[in-house]
């Protein structure tokens, strides 16, 4: 797999410490951020909170970086999304991670305050931070300069403490005692927020949390808890019997490709099959090439029986496409293929997928092509 450069994965690195690739994800449904955090050197890589109906996107995110995930870390079992990281266990082998006191079904790494989760030279240091839940986890990177808070802390605010062994008292404690007494330049990633607030800092949140900041006491941030009436989340009855389970699927849920073949989405989110299973399935599929004519019919050839159709003329000619087999859309290097994709299913065609790589990919493989020098 061809990847970047290690220096622009680096979003930071400490003193005589490895750089880092750092992503943040949204589920605009849950207002959910999924954190990716990797080692370049070695390419071990975490997953914080992620979300079920995320886990195509993410997989692909990890797959096209070419990273090895470690583990899948919730930082609480959330009452409205289900995790990945059974999902994600499932595709990659990557450890469970949630803490021990939850007692959830299939966890694999089961955590408790001052463990260490590491990836690569690199870790994060796990805080309990009960309060919002018994369960609440902090993760700390080993340099203090991030951590992900989950619901303890968010921007400008934090967990409610009315359901789920919610305590204010606890809350409050645990937010200054365990993330507030981060250096001040910590920089805090919350699980969720609904207005696009995506990051603070201990600075910050002492300064202009109107929960527990400026002075406020744990008297004041107590009754401020104590006062606020917030419906129950809309999830809760599915999410936290899904979420004790890992994110495990009942046995008569599915979940995955689609099942004509084995696809898979790109981060992009389009569906892509490798040439090796294309080839095996030639008699079983259409091939359309969405290429010019002078290329098809140029030095650097076509797959044999492909139908050529020119980008350009796809929607005109989309109807010239066999309805009962599944279509694989290729071009040179996958870019308009891609595309073509895109407006195939936008336009009704359910079992299309891109040739990913293109011919390029094909050619590398080492699969056959008709050139100006065959008949």
């Amino acid at each position: 797999m061809a990847v970047a450069p290690a220096s622009s994965f680096s979003l930071a690195a400490a003193a005589g410490g490895s750089p880092l690739l750092f992503r943040q994800l949204f589920d605009a449904d849950t207002g959910t951020f999924t954190y990716l955090i990797a080692e370049v050197t070695s390419r071990q890589a975490l997953l914080v909170d992620s979300v079920f109906e995320q886990h195509d996107r993410d997989l692909a995110l990890i797959q096209e970086l070419g990273l090895q995930l470690v583990a899948c870390l919730d930082t609480h079992a959330h009452a409205d999304h289900v995790t990945g990281s059974w999902l994600m266990h499932a595709a990659t082998g990557s450890a469970i991670a949630l803490a021990a006191g939850v007692g959830a079904e299939n966890v694999t790494l089961p955590l408790r305050h001052g463990d260490r989760v590491a990836f690569g030279g690199r870790a994060l240091d796990v805080r309990a931070t009960p309060g919002h839940t018994d369960g609440c986890l902090t993760f700390v990177l080993d340099d203090h300069s991030l951590a992900f808070t989950g619901d303890a802390l968010l921007v400008r605010g934090c967990g409610r403490c009315d359901f789920q062994q919610g305590n204010a008292q606890a809350l409050y404690r645990s937010i200054t005692g365990q993330i507030l007494s981060l250096p001040e330049s910590c920089l805090l990633y919350p699980a969720h927020d609904y207005t696009g607030r995506s990051v603070t800092s201990v600075t910050e949140e002492k300064a202009y949390n109107a929960r527990l900041g400026g002075g406020a006491d744990e008297r004041d941030f107590v009754i401020y808890m104590q006062t606020m009436k917030l419906p129950h989340p809309h999830r809760i009855a599915e999410a936290l019997p899904a979420n004790m389970r890992s994110g495990r699927p009942r046995e008569d849920a599915g979940h995955g490709a689609a099942a004509w073949a084995p696809t898979r989405r790109s981060y992009a989110g389009l569906p892509e099959l490798a040439p090796a299973w294309v080839a095996a399935h030639r008699d079983e599929i259409t091939l359309v090439d969405v290429r010019s004519a002078e290329e098809f019919h140029g030095p650097d050839g076509h797959i044999a029986g492909s139908l050529l159709i020119p980008l350009p003329e796809l929607e005109e000619r989309a109807g010239e496409i066999p309805a009962g087999t599944p279509t694989v859309v290729l071009c040179h290097s996958g870019s308009r293929s891609a595309l073509a994709t895109q407006q195939l299913l936008r336009t009704g065609h359910q079992q299309v997928a891109n040739l990913r790589g293109g011919l390029l990919s094909w050619r590398a493989a080492g699969y056959p092509l008709v050139t100006v020098n065959q008949n």
